[in-house]
């Protein structure tokens, strides 16, 4: 019944909740521009037809994602008080933007997309398509922002027992956010490639003929926008790894159950962590690897957890630094693992329906149903490692997640809450998948021409 724990967990719970639909809008809000754009171009009526059955998946996520997004900002007033008073002046302001700027745009012309068909010539429907997308991405933009200032503070004096902003312009510039901001994006795009894909197929598998070109079709343009998302997510995400090292050290010595120091650094394919007594009781190791990754050499150094505990002693005082090491090796390989595959399975989508065998291939076809859950499972894994390997910081050097918990919040009403949000929670969730599998395996004609 510790205020703190019950906080973490409420937030944690109604956080992971809301970006299960937050990647789908960014990626497909993309997607349905160029199949729009596409449209455009040719004039071939299917992409019109693609972009309308797809576009009800789209609006889907948005709804909930707007719902449940802002009940997080309930959160920072209600049971994150001092982390408001302590942020405010900073954390205010990306958000305050985002809801003025990119929220407002991103709403504003979703209205004129879904009511504008028959309103608006193609290319002015196809514009105001992009401005949606553009929005969406806006939106990510400024909240990663916000929360990159927590993950590396820059830009700030602390006066008063505040951090104030000093300079704007680092904040925007933050070095971790131009990690950060593309691989959201990229996982995105991962993620609605994905989940077109598994519908696809969902309905190639029932082999309905009249309805046949429109899947195939859809696979392939799916196929291929996954395929690019998972390469370049790989890639960012491995020079984001990079950057941490330098800026986070310890989040990645979790990520890997780093213990000890090593020059040259080994990496730990698969081990058995024991935070308790700082050791891994199994642990597969492949020589020099980690040095490579991290630094792009077989020679550099990289500390170890043991060594990073002791200078953040020496540099905040008594306490301990080290993260939740088995919760983020794991988190790491299977964000790891999941992303490989993706690359591989995106790769044969894209192979196998440019040579148009994908009817032939019913095992395949099979697999990529549940496949369109892979990216969510691995984007769920990689916010863990992000938000809770930065240990014991809500913001990193600054502010203690034990000071930023509301002082006068009772357990009880904690509790209640949180139950509250669980089951409403809950309800949504089930609402919202219910809506996308009807959607998701309807007939394309009943979209037809109804600008729905």
């Amino acid at each position: 019944m510790d205020p703190v724990i019950l906080s973490r967990w409420q937030f944690a719970a109604t956080t992971i909740f809301h970006f299960f639909f937050v990647p789908v809008t960014l990626g497909l809000s993309v997607f349905l521009a160029i199949l729009e754009t596409k449209y455009v171009t040719s004039g071939d009526e299917i992409y019109k037809k693609m972009v309308k059955f797809w576009g009800k998946i789209f609006l889907i996520n948005f709804a909930i994602g707007v719902v449940t997004g802002i009940v997080q900002e309930f959160h920072f007033g209600l049971n994150w008080s001092e982390y408001a008073r302590f942020m405010g002046d900073i954390f205010g302001a990306p958000l305050a933007i985002e809801g003025l700027m990119a929220f407002f745009l991103e709403s504003t012309f979703i209205g004129v997309w879904i009511f504008g068909w028959d309103k608006l010539s193609k290319g002015a429907h196809a514009a105001v398509a992009w401005m949606v997308a553009i929005g969406s991405n806006l939106s990510s933009l400024w909240i990663l922002i916000a929360n990159s200032f927590m993950q590396n503070p820059v830009g700030y004096a602390i006066r008063n027992g505040r951090a104030e902003m000093t300079d704007f312009g680092a904040l925007v510039s933050n070095p971790n956010v131009w990690h950060q901001f593309p691989h959201v994006v990229t996982a995105g795009i991962t993620t609605a490639g994905f989940i077109i894909m598994a519908f696809s197929a969902w309905h190639l598998l029932r082999d309905q003929s009249e309805n046949n070109e429109f899947f195939k079709r859809s696979f392939k343009w799916a196929a291929v926008f996954a395929l690019v998302g998972s390469i370049l997510v790989g890639s960012i995400g491995h020079a984001q790894g990079q950057f941490l090292a330098k800026s986070q050290p310890l989040k990645i010595a979790a990520m890997e159950g780093h213990w000890e120091t090593e020059a040259p650094a080994s990496f730990s394919v698969i081990a058995i962590v024991n935070q308790e007594k700082q050791e891994n009781t199994f642990d597969v190791k492949v020589p020099k690897f980690l040095s490579l990754m991290l630094f792009n050499n077989l020679t550099s150094e990289f500390k170890g957890l043991i060594d990073l505990q002791a200078e953040e002693v020496a540099k905040y005082g008594p306490g301990d630094y080290i993260p939740p090491v088995t919760l983020s090796y794991w988190s790491s390989r299977t964000m790891i693992g999941l992303g490989l595959l993706m690359v591989l399975l995106a790769g044969l989508a894209v192979w196998w329906s440019w040579k148009d065998r994908l009817t032939d291939l019913k095992w395949f076809l099979k697999i990529m149903i549940p496949a369109g859950l892979f990216p969510t499972i691995a984007i769920t894994a990689g916010w863990l490692i992000a938000e809770t390997g930065r240990w014991p910081w809500i913001v990193h050097g600054l502010q203690k997640i034990e000071d930023a918990v509301s002082p006068a919040i009772t357990p009880g009403s904690i509790v209640f809450s949180l139950v509250a949000f669980v089951v409403l929670y809950t309800v949504l969730g089930v609402v919202g998948v219910a809506l996308m599998l009807k959607y998701g395996k309807s007939d394309p004609a009943i979209s037809e021409g109804k600008g729905e």
